[in-house]
């Protein structure tokens, strides 16, 4: 066990564009280490012989772990961490974790604001009564859409995914999902397919990780699947979407319409999904509030001081469980 008057001396690599109230704490427990991005090409000889650990929300890949000898531990901010190569981490006994829970609820409001805003179309009419539209053109077209009568299905029943269930189930809505596999206790009907999910709701709600078994899962045949009357949700990852095929359904009237708050390729959003009049689109805000990052920032800390004192992880990624700590 390392002694909490030790911590001090080991050193974390900790990349410019962190979290400031994470690299805050850490300067505060650890030895510090600052880099300008996670780039084995910036690694030194220092580094390389004293860094045992990472805190990151950047992609941590093999070549940054190989450049690290020493190191134990990546501190992974936020839920999702398919930027970092956990496989290559497990195989070389690096442990791995993530910052789950904490931002669970408001990822999940987010969820339902973005459901909303897409259906109503209340962006829009927002900008119509700030740029006088209202005054000189008189009310708001009505919606074309309502949430009302809508069935839905998630993608992705994870904590996230059943926050958002439970939330739906208050507007008295009908909710279904699929998953890799059922989730025991629970009273929403269960998929075995993707397709068979889209085939049976008209209003699809992604969280699904990104991982190399969801690249693209959600294609023109699910987009078809889920029919003229059908709206889409993304708050999970860009990468488990075709852009292509989404941007294709919305102009063609395969789906009514979309409500996206990730991306492919962020920052960087397709122009036609910009030019899209039956989308609404946000800049990766899900759990983006004060209160939300600073947990997220505490607990990807707390997982470091854990790791060095206690030789443990408060919430390690499944890939990573098993690691043990080097003696």
């Amino acid at each position: 066990m390392t002694k909490a008057e030790q911590l001090d001396t080991i050193a974390v690599l900790v990349p410019a564009d962190f979290s400031g109230h994470a690299a805050e704490r850490i300067d505060r427990i650890f030895r510090q280490v600052r880099i300008e991005r996670t780039d084995p090409a910036l690694v030194t000889e220092e580094m390389r012989r004293t860094v045992r650990g990472i805190a990151s929300f950047a992609g941590i890949g093999a070549a940054m772990m190989d450049a690290l000898p020493n190191l134990e531990i990546i501190a992974s901010f936020g839920v999702g961490y398919d930027s970092v190569d956990v496989s290559h981490a497990a195989a070389k006994d690096i442990m791995v974790t993530n910052t789950p829970d904490v931002l669970t609820e408001e990822v999940a409001d987010t969820a339902i604001g973005l459901l909303i805003n897409t259906i109503r179309d209340l962006p829009r009419a927002e900008t119509w009564l700030r740029d006088g539209s209202w005054v000189r053109k008189g009310n708001y077209p009505l919606s074309r859409l309502t949430l009302r009568g809508r069935s839905v299905g998630i993608f992705g029943m994870g904590r996230i995914g059943l926050a958002i269930a439970r939330r739906l189930e208050a507007f008295g809505l009908p909710v279904a999902y699929h998953n890799r596999r059922r989730v025991e206790g629970l009273p929403y009907q269960y998929h075995p397919t993707l397709k068979g999910l889209a085939e049976a709701v008209d209003t699809l709600i992604s969280v699904a990780p990104g991982s190399a078994s969801t690249q693209k899962a959600v294609n023109a045949e699910i987009l078809s699947a889920l029919g003229a009357n059908g709206v889409f949700v993304n708050i999970g990852r860009g990468s488990t979407v075709d852009e292509t095929a989404l941007a294709a359904a919305l102009a063609g009237g395969t789906i009514a319409a979309a409500g996206l708050d990730v991306f492919a390729d962020e920052p960087n959003v397709p122009r036609a999904l910009l030019d899209a009049p039956n989308t609404s689109l946000l800049p990766h805000v899900g759990s983006a509030s004060e209160h939300t990052r600073r947990a997220m920032a505490d607990l990807c800390v707390d997982n470091l001081v854990s790791w060095f004192s206690d030789r443990r992880p408060l919430t390690p990624v499944p890939e990573t469980a098993n690691v043990k700590p080097r003696s």
